[in-house]
């Protein structure tokens, strides 16, 4: 069973079954997936669909109507930025690689029609030592955290604040990289569906000129106070407002959309946080 409605299962064979369907055009016979993906030749119909069920329960991508699996229609690519939900967040962690480091701090906001909205914060145990040079970096140090909740603990509300929203961080990949390495210790092959989007990316494709597109930069060009930075709080709320700036930009271009945005910002650059 699926724990989340916004998780997905990394597993092989909802995998070839997801590119299956794709190439199917969204849909094939239970017999056809169970014969192409599971390698089972020719099985009569209801051995099919029974092998199937247990690839639809642990992905909410895929559905049974009759005896026709189905790949949900990819809507995020078609979502117009007008009226979108997205969450803008940022982690701090005990270091840059996993393993072994961990997340020690979450923080996010919700924004939607350019407006910053509900916020969701909180410390996380890491269960492991804080270095001395990320304390000194952010300020957070082992007492802050002893008694911090797990993320195992705030991973229910915490998901269920990003709902289906698009998130949003300033060098995506690195916090996604976290956020999937803590699901993943929780629910084994699954990661997030939601597509994020990089104010990185962005930024250097819509603020050429600035003199770097760190996170302090980008905020000073907006006018933007970054207090506290290197706190997962007060770097999202100046990722949320450095955002809503961006998505004004990006609107009097004439990008409406999420595969418009996705198309703008592809380019990978290297970054330094």
């Amino acid at each position: 069973m699926n724990p989340y409605p916004n998780l997905i299962s990394e597993s092989l064979l909802i995998n070839e079954t997801v590119a299956l369907l794709r190439s199917f055009g969204g849909q094939a016979s239970a017999v056809s997936v169970v014969d192409f993906v599971m390698k089972i030749r020719k099985p009569d119909v209801r051995m099919a669909r029974m092998l199937v069920s247990d690839l639809i329960e642990r992905d909410p991508r895929l559905s049974l109507n009759g005896d026709m699996v189905e790949l949900a229609d990819g809507s995020y690519e078609n979502r117009e930025l007008m009226g979108t939900e997205f969450v803008v967040f940022d982690l701090e962690t005990t270091g840059s690689k996993i393993p072994p480091s961990r997340i020690t701090e979450i923080g996010a906001y919700r924004v939607k029609n350019g407006e910053v909205l509900d916020e969701f914060q909180t410390l996380i145990n890491p269960e492991i030592p804080i270095p001395r040079f990320i304390t000194e970096l952010t300020g957070i140090d082992d007492e802050m955290v002893a008694d911090a909740p797990l993320f195992a603990e705030i991973a229910d509300a915490f998901l269920s604040f990003i709902g289906d929203s698009i998130l949003v961080a300033h060098n995506s990949g690195f916090d996604m990289r976290f956020l999937n390495f803590e699901i993943g210790r929780m629910f084994g092959s699954y990661r997030l569906a939601n597509p994020c989007l990089c104010t990185v990316q962005l930024s250097r494709k819509l603020l050429p000129d600035i003199l770097n597109h760190k996170l302090k930069t980008v905020a000073a060009h907006y006018e933007i106070d970054l207090v506290n930075h290197h706190r997962a709080s007060a770097d999202a709320y100046a990722t949320a407002h450095i955002f809503v700036n961006l998505l004004t930009k990006l609107q009097s271009r004439g990008v409406n959309d999420l595969a418009a945005i996705r198309k703008l910002g592809s380019r990978k650059h290297r970054y330094v946080r």
